[in-house]
């Protein structure tokens, strides 16, 4: 296998992929930290996705299909309320790259001191009745209520307190969780010779016992996506992320409400840029199944997640999961328009540093293009009801894997469209292919074990409505 070699003149990867990146993958997959360190280290319609009508697949992105958008949409300014799919979101500020969030308040075991409990505040992204849903103003995610099969772990069950009107003239019950998330190791995400694989790697934050953001209320089915972001009375450190996650940027605790009113409290977090049917979209990465995926996502490690229903399962009877594009091996630079991927993500979007309202440098990479730029499958504004109510926030991961000849023909462009990048796995193996991590050679395009907690927040240009392409026969599942 040949030495990965990159040049960072925005155009593309010079060679071959080498045996450590197919090693890291099969870390990634099997859970165990490459090199990572030791210890926790304390800190200061139809199923085919039928919904194009614009013929042949394209050569890796060469040309552009009617109706795909241009760049990354609006990166200014306030994102307009009729952008939005969450619609309980105070605001989304694409000036400094977060999404404001109502923030709740709960109860849940010290990690480490089950003994002991402590405040612990937590956001509601999506819930798996619509009715509910569309009341709390978070993402209707009916898939949420197959969770669970086969993986019980996945969803924690925690109860509501009953307060007198004395306690509670109007504003949330508080939650008890039965577990919580230990914010307090280091994320280390350190860089290896060529960027991605990681040369050493270990998540911000980790499951304690009984955690898992996905919860139903005691005496109801309902599932609802609500991770914990933060733990304590405060003061929170949203620079270090000693007990906050790491993309937590801001939190404001507000005092107790004055008579006729309610004080909402909020918490500000770093948003993510990707794609869905040809558009611009940004959502919330909360959760992951691995320990390497929660390093790249800034996001908690959550083990239970990792057999939530399940691998490869998206359209497909009893699954929670939707589908995510990643690649691996993408362009890179700053200022190319044709980047996109891990090796992007770790060079140019400053993976190795922690997130904050300060640190400038991060968060105008992040705002100029910076992220993983995923693409993303079934989306909450799609026109047809079928792939619209198919959505999902825990999206399992197909990651691909362009091959030399792409990579010397300048065909690993980026990509922004689901069905597109169906149809090229399905049509040019030559270009690009899924990836066997255990032998470090090309496999069959498809789920590769890696599941993440991500609420899409809206989109910044056009609402994704419709694939830019029909389905090649045979690349996705009939009928068509």
């Amino acid at each position: 296998m040949v030495l990965l070699t990159l040049r960072r003149t925005g155009r593309s990867l010079s060679a071959a992929l080498l045996a450590t990146l197919f090693t890291a993958l099969l870390l990634l997959l099997t859970g165990a930290p490459a090199s990572a360190a030791q210890g926790h280290h304390k800190r200061g319609q139809h199923s085919t996705k039928r919904r194009g009508t614009h013929g042949r697949a394209k050569r890796a992105g060469n040309h552009k299909p009617p109706g795909a958008a241009e760049g990354l949409g609006q990166r200014e300014g306030i994102l307009p309320r009729n952008h939005l799919t969450e619609e309980s979101a105070i605001q989304v500020d694409l000036s400094h790259e977060t999404v404001r969030l109502p923030l709740y308040p709960g109860t849940a075991p010290v990690p480490g001191e089950p003994s002991k409990t402590e405040k612990v505040w937590f956001v509601l992204l999506d819930a798996s009745d619509q009715g509910l849903a569309h009341d709390l103003g978070v993402n209707f995610a009916p898939k949420l209520a197959n969770i669970a099969i086969g993986d019980p772990a996945a969803v924690q069950t925690v109860t509501l307190d009953s307060p007198s009107p004395e306690q509670n003239h109007f504003g949330p019950a508080v939650v008890h969780f039965q577990g919580a998330p230990d914010f307090s190791p280091t994320r280390i995400a350190e860089p290896g010779p060529t960027g991605f694989p990681l040369k050493s790697f270990q998540p911000g934050s980790v499951a304690g016992p009984g955690y898992s953001p996905f919860i139903k209320i005691a005496g109801s089915n309902v599932v609802y996506n609500a991770p914990i972001i933060a733990a304590g009375e405060g003061p929170f450190d949203v620079v270090h992320h000693t007990n906050t996650e790491d993309r937590v940027l801001g939190v404001h605790i507000a005092p107790p409400s004055p008579p006729g009113q309610f004080l909402q409290s909020y918490a500000d977090l770093l948003f993510v840029k990707g794609f869905d049917a040809g558009q611009p979209i940004v959502y919330l990465s909360t959760d992951a199944g691995q320990p390497l995926t929660s390093v790249l996502e800034r996001s908690t490690y959550v083990p239970a997640l990792n057999e939530a229903a399940y691998n490869g399962g998206d359209d497909f009877l009893g699954s929670a999961r939707e589908r995510l594009f990643g690649f691996i091996n993408g362009q890179t630079g700053e200022d190319n328009k044709q980047a996109q991927g891990f090796q992007h993500l770790v060079l140019d979007g400053h993976a190795a540093e922690d997130a904050s309202a300060e640190n400038t440098g991060l968060i105008n990479g992040l705002k100029n293009g910076g992220d993983l730029l995923n693409v993303f499958g079934d989306f909450p504004t799609l026109a047809s009801p079928r792939h619209a109510d198919a959505y999902s926030p825990l999206w399992d991961a197909q990651l691909g894997l362009w091959t030399e000849k792409a990579i010397k023909e300048g065909l690993n462009k980026r990509q922004i469209d689901e069905n597109q990048v169906f149809n090229l796995a399905a049509t040019r193996p030559d270009l690009l292919t899924g990836v066997n991590p255990a032998t470090g050679q090309p496999a069959p395009y498809g789920s590769a074990g890696v599941d993440i907690n991500c609420a899409v927040i809206g989109f910044t240009a056009n609402a994704p409505t419709a694939n830019l392409e029909e389905p090649v026969p045979n690349s996705q599942f009939p009928p068509l």
